[in-house]
């Protein structure tokens, strides 16, 4: 489980890009994150994995991140909206970078094999990552995040860049992520996906969050859209 209490971030110390955040994730919870540009989705994002300071508690399992946040971040991984990656390593090299930082022993060729050929990069592996593509290195960073089977995966904006079939299977991914006990917490701008992917959502407008819940119950009996054009009509 994964309790933001109360969490606000000001740069300046006087305006604040979040404010009293409060949201629970549950294991096994796909979560939603929406709201406009500047709403404080990734300012909120990059506090709960340990980036920026902030105020108010984050709990992981019933433990504050700030106590042992290499323990916490050993739990989790978190995959920003415009990845920067060591562009010198092979895809395969830095993927096996990233396994090694995590301290995963066990033998993953197979499973960075499975996931590679999944996203159909698995012929691109060897090549310098500087001669990929935004949406392979999307991949690639997707891999490496996905292969030590986290408990606790953050992603800003994990779709952007990616054809409809990575779309697809990177969703399925999540999924079954999510069936072994895993947590998801994601942002999108795509309203469709997050309607019908994430069974949680928060909607944070000028850094308060305005609704949180079931995806359901939130959306009502029309669409996501439309609640979100509701609380935003007058932006």
């Amino acid at each position: 489980m994964l309790e933001i209490k109360n969490l606000s971030k000001s740069y300046d110390g006087k305006n604040y890009a979040c404010k009293d955040v409060s949201i629970t994730i549950n294991d096994g919870d796909i979560y939603g994150f929406i709201g406009p540009n500047g709403a404080g989705k990734s300012t909120t994002i990059k506090a709960v994995c340990g980036i920026h300071s902030f105020e108010g508690e984050v709990l992981f399992d019933g433990k504050s991140i700030t106590n042992d946040m290499i323990e916490f971040k050993r739990n989790i991984a978190y995959i920003p909206d415009n990845p920067v990656l060591y562009e010198h390593l092979t895809g395969i090299e830095y993927v096996n970078f990233i396994l090694n930082i995590y301290d995963v022993k066990e033998d993953m060729r197979d499973e960075i094999k499975r996931l590679a050929k999944m996203f159909s990069i698995e012929d691109r592996l060897e090549e310098p990552i500087k001669g990929y593509s935004h949406g392979m290195k999307q991949k690639i960073s997707i891999i490496a995040a996905l292969a030590h089977k986290p408990k606790l995966l953050i992603l800003d904006e994990p779709f952007v860049g990616l054809d409809p079939k990575a779309t697809f299977e990177l969703k399925e991914e999540l999924k079954n992520l999510c069936k072994d006990g895993s947590m998801v917490f994601f942002s999108s701008h795509v309203l469709d996906v997050v309607e019908k992917f994430c069974n949680k959502i928060a909607i944070i407008k000028h850094g308060l969050i305005v609704e949180s819940g079931d995806t359901l119950e939130i959306k009502g009996e029309g669409s996501l859209e439309d609640k979100f054009m509701e609380i935003f009509d007058n932006e």
